[in-house]
């Protein structure tokens, strides 16, 4: 406060830009991004999640989910927007034995129909790998802008065909 006069006018405008400039530096997307509410399961009601599975390492072609069809290899879940990949990938584990060998590689993808265009698309959310933690483990569906009719499509990798560890995972 002893410092007033011209040099401590000129400390307060340089104070001024230095904090605009940090301002303009905010993204739109972080100005819109909203905290994912905590879901209460006991009070919240599930919801029906398709999901389909592969285990050839691919997700399913779109044309498989065209007039009205789907794959045949439906796996229904009741669960909570608030769904982690890796609570996902138990679930799965506990319907195909085959996928708890440690290393099994879950790449998960949502189909969604297209409002622009007819038909479905595809956008690829995340990974989990059996016996290793990863980056992707505790994404949500909320988190991933899921929204109730669309489908989950994971395509599952066994171990001694899984593409190399992207570094995003850890051994536990």
């Amino acid at each position: 406060m002893l410092a007033a006069g011209v040099g401590g006018q000129g400390e307060r405008l340089a104070g001024r830009r230095k904090k605009m400039a940090v301002e303009s530096r905010v993204t739109q997307e972080e100005i819109k991004k909203e905290p994912e509410k905590p879901i209460d399961r006991e009070k919240t009601c599930p919801l029906l999640l398709r999901v389909f599975t592969t285990n050839n390492g691919r997700h399913h072609r779109m044309d498989e989910f065209s007039r009205g069809n789907v794959p045949s290899s439906e796996l229904q879940i009741y669960t909570w927007m608030d769904a982690t990949l890796k609570e996902l990938t138990s679930l799965v584990k506990e319907v195909y034995p085959e996928a708890r060998k440690k290393g099994t590689h879950f790449n998960f993808a949502i189909v969604f129909m297209d409002l622009k265009r007819p038909g479905y698309r595809v956008k690829e959310i995340g990974s989990t790998m059996s016996g290793r933690k990863g980056t992707d483990d505790s994404m949500t569906l909320q988190s991933q802008k899921f929204q109730i009719g669309d489908y989950l499509d994971i395509a599952i990798t066994p171990p001694n065909r899984a593409p190399p560890p992207s570094g995003r995972m850890r051994p536990y």
